[in-house]
């Protein structure tokens, strides 16, 4: 038996989508005795003459029914004797393709209805294209009634012809052309009597045999989705393989902090494991303390990495027109960020595949697009790895998702902690958040980070003290909590780089890493504001910076209209 098929089915409006799925559970025999009762009975004061209308057993909310249409995206989950399936019954009116793109983002194969008296409509190439934008592979276009052009080869080759140009233009590959009846059964089940002159499968046996290869994408890597410390002796990091494997022992890499760790223990659910494999959810404990959140990524043999700026093909979704220069919340695998969409590089024709110069973008409308982040995320081209790759964009006054979309190019690449450290002594590194700016952008109405320093210091090296955001004393105290690390400035000068744990209070004001002054004032002050942290949960690090940290000491905030 084959492995479960996930597939989507789309097209225009009233192509015949739901009475095509309705008849391959009605066929197939999947229906129990009361569904398939209630089926005949709906249909005897339906639309068919009293003949059964298989639309009616995905056609579930009655908006639907009384229109004829597919509002929502109807799942539904069957099994013959050769494989098992996931359908999503999508719908096909324009109004509604916001649903139809969630559906395809979950699907393997998408079944593309045509109604052969109509032939490829606008509606039928948007829904090729997004289900092509949203990494579909595999394609069956299906020229649905071929009852009301009575089964005419000499129709089907005309409509055959603009599926070859549209597959052309999108660079489809995979295709399937299948021509059928979904109302009376031909090519759905079984091979059609009245279609002698087509020699390919029916559409079911087709789906039955078809091969899903799945793209092995580079090495290992996990989006961390929780945090989970039950107590102080155990911090783990859980989320889902998305690809590659782990082993008890393998080096793994944190990002954005680019910190290595190798991991101490693997939890398969409740089970301890040794090795956990892609599509599996686990929680990863490592060997030594590392700055990991929920939106960090750990991978292993792979080249995803840290970015500002991205450009990716979107489909807006929203109701309000595209604002260039507005700041939207970014969800990229399970982080979320801020951004700013700072221009349209082209929007895309949906009828004729041409780019067009704009910087407006309306409902349903599809462009390639650029996105400042307020930091660097880990994230990769869609095509490399899909879950580093696939996005979208909420606004962040109504909440409601505006776009939908994935990652074509990346740029202004992040560095790793080491790369990025500004003190650095022997295996002592820590990273220089205190040289980094804070400008309030005002066409965003978005504070955002830029950090000019790329230096790395050391010990008898001086260090810039003043910036356009931060301005400190000549002389102080550092001490970096996500390095363990501590830092003494003495007339702008380092004078000693040491482990966090090895420091004690000179009489300086000291500081944190990222430049806010420390509420310590004395040796003892110190030992527990360390203590505190090293204790404290995910959940509670909030409330130990609200008591220990002063935000307005030695930053301020610059306004900036022109901040890249």
């Amino acid at each position: 038996m084959k492995g479960l098929l996930k597939f989507i089915t789309c097209g225009s409006v009233d192509d015949g989508k739901s009475t095509l799925i309705g008849h391959i559970l009605y066929d197939s025999k999947l229906l129990y005795a009361d569904q398939e009762k209630a089926l005949e009975l709906d249909s005897r004061v339906g639309s068919r003459s009293g003949k059964i209308d298989y639309s009616l057993l995905l056609d579930g909310l009655m908006a639907e029914r009384e229109q004829g249409i597919t509002i929502d995206v109807a799942y539904r989950y069957f099994t013959t004797d050769r494989r098992s399936f996931i359908v999503a019954d999508t719908p096909g009116h324009e109004e509604y393709t916001r649903n139809m793109a969630v559906g395809a983002s979950f699907a393997d194969l998408a079944v593309i209805l045509i109604d052969a008296s109509q032939g490829v409509l606008v509606q039928t190439r948007r829904h090729a294209r997004i289900c092509s934008l949203m990494g579909i592979k595999y394609f069956i276009f299906a020229v649905n009634k071929m009852d009301i052009v009575d089964y005419s080869e000499e129709r089907f080759n005309e409509i055959k012809v603009q599926i070859d140009e549209l597959t052309k233009e999108l660079s489809l590959p995979n295709i399937q052309i299948i021509p059928l009846s979904a109302t009376e059964g031909d090519n759905v089940t079984k091979k059609s009597e009245n279609i002698k002159w087509y020699t390919g499968p029916a559409l079911l046996t087709y789906l039955e045999n078809i091969d899903i290869s799945d793209h092995d994408e580079q090495g290992f890597y996990m989006p961390v989705q929780r945090v989970c410390r039950p107590d102080r002796t155990f911090r783990g990091f859980q989320g889902q393989i998305e690809s590659g494997s782990i082993s008890v022992g393998d080096e793994i890499t944190a990002l954005p902090s680019g910190e290595k760790a190798s991991v101490k223990g693997i939890l398969v659910t409740d089970k301890e494991a040794q090795t956990a494999y892609k599509g599996q959810p686990v929680t990863v404990s490592l060997d030594k303390e590392v700055d990991v959140s929920r939106g960090c990524v750990l991978v292993k043999d792979t080249d995803i990495g840290v970015y500002k700026r991205l450009k990716a093909s979107i489909l807006w979704m929203d109701d309000e027109e595209l604002v260039i220069g507005k700041d939207y919340l970014v969800k990229l695998g399970t982080k979320t960020i801020s951004g700013i969409l700072s221009g349209v590089e082209y929007a895309v024709d949906v009828n004729t595949g041409e780019h067009i110069k704009t910087d407006k973008l309306s409902k349903n409308g599809i462009a390639l697009c650029d996105i400042i982040l307020t930091e660097a995320i880990p994230a990769d081209k869609f095509t490399s790895h899909k879950t580093m790759g696939e996005l979208i964009l909420i606004d962040r006054v109504t909440n409601m998702t505006s776009a939908c979309g994935v990652v074509e190019e990346l740029s202004e690449r992040g560095g790793s902690a080491a790369d990025r450290a500004s003190f650095k002594l022997g295996d002592l590194t820590a990273r220089g958040d205190i040289f980094e700016e804070f400008f309030y952008d005002t066409s965003s109405l978005n504070v955002l980070k830029y950090q000019p320093v790329n230096s790395t210091y050391t010990v008898g090296d001086e260090i810039p003290t003043s910036g356009e955001s931060y301005n400190y004393p000549d002389s102080f105290d550092i001490i970096v909590l996500r390095d363990w690390v501590a830092v003494k400035v003495r007339d702008k000068k380092i004078t000693e780089i040491i482990s966090a744990e090895e420091y004690s209070y000179g009489g300086y004001p000291v500081i944190n890493g990222r430049g806010f002054g420390v509420k310590a004032y004395s040796d003892n002050d110190v030992k527990t504001f360390l203590k505190e942290y090293s204790e404290s949960t995910e959940e509670e690090k909030s409330g130990f910076f609200e008591k220990w940290v002063r935000f307005d000491e030695y930053r301020k905030v610059i306004l900036k209209s022109d901040r890249k």
